[in-house]
């Protein structure tokens, strides 16, 4: 069954906000959220073909089967909420991905456990990622503990499910540093990809950050990106997410 989590809580938000505006307005704010987020909602007849569609169906065994093929080093682990939980030994295509923790940290860290169908989606993003030589991905989080209460044999979604990933900052192999809370230079509710899009200022940064990001987009390899064009809580990175069963693509 296709799930449309992300979408529904965009929708729900958008509502929230006519209901408390002043009611000659209410109507007129709604339908130009609604029609904001639709216009970013693809539905592409080969969805079923895509990167992101094929992951998202995946048992463990058959995800870890393949990370195996690729000779991705992994360990798995214990995780409430996931479907395949793992933790990355090594790089992706050269390029590691970490969050900002001290290295015996890192080990333990709740946030660098991923679930082995993000793990896949994060190895073709890094074969876009070592084109324009970048060597590492600085990142807030993964998985995201569910509350105690949560099932011990109940998947989650997004984050708590540990199919999403929070990329901040991206380090190239000179040692320059693409930040998306630096550098991205867009706008709550600005176009994100294809004409008319675009940084404001164009600055390189900004300009390989839009690349980098856009390109990823193009070979639909997560269901659900959302930038700082979004709005303020994603100021500072990509969220990128595989959604199971889902047959369109979200970009904010």
């Amino acid at each position: 069954m296709t799930r449309r989590p992300t979408i529904l809580l965009v929708l729900l938000c958008a509502t929230s906000a006519a209901v408390a505006a002043p009611a000659g307005r209410s109507r007129k704010a709604t339908k130009h959220r609604e029609s904001a987020t639709a216009a970013r909602l693809t539905s592409p007849a080969d969805a079923t073909t895509s990167n992101a569609y094929r992951y998202g169906q995946l048992s463990q065994d058959a995800c870890e089967a393949e990370l195996a093929t690729r000779n991705i080093a992994f360990v798995r682990e214990a995780a409430r909420g996931v479907r395949a939980p793992v933790r990355l030994t090594g790089p992706l295509h050269g390029v590691v991905f970490r969050t900002d923790a001290q290295d015996a940290a890192r080990a333990t860290s709740p946030y660098e456990i991923g679930d082995c169908r993000l793990v896949l989606a994060l190895d073709d993003f890094a074969e876009i990622l070592a084109s324009h030589e970048i060597v590492e991905v600085r990142h807030y989080s993964m998985w995201r503990p569910p509350p105690p209460s949560w099932p011990e044999a109940k998947e989650a979604t997004r984050h708590a499910g540990a199919v999403a990933l929070d990329a901040g900052r991206f380090e190239k192999k000179d040692g320059s540093v693409l930040d998306v809370d630096k550098h991205f230079h867009g706008r709550i509710g600005a176009k994100t990809c294809g004409d008319g899009a675009g940084p404001r200022p164009v600055t390189p940064e900004a300009t390989e950050l839009r690349a980098i990001l856009c390109e990823t987009v193009a070979k639909h390899l997560f269901n659900v990106v959302l930038t700082p064009n979004y709005n303020r809580p994603h100021k500072n990175h990509f969220h990128l997410e595989v959604t199971e069963g889902a047959k369109w693509f979200l970009l904010r």
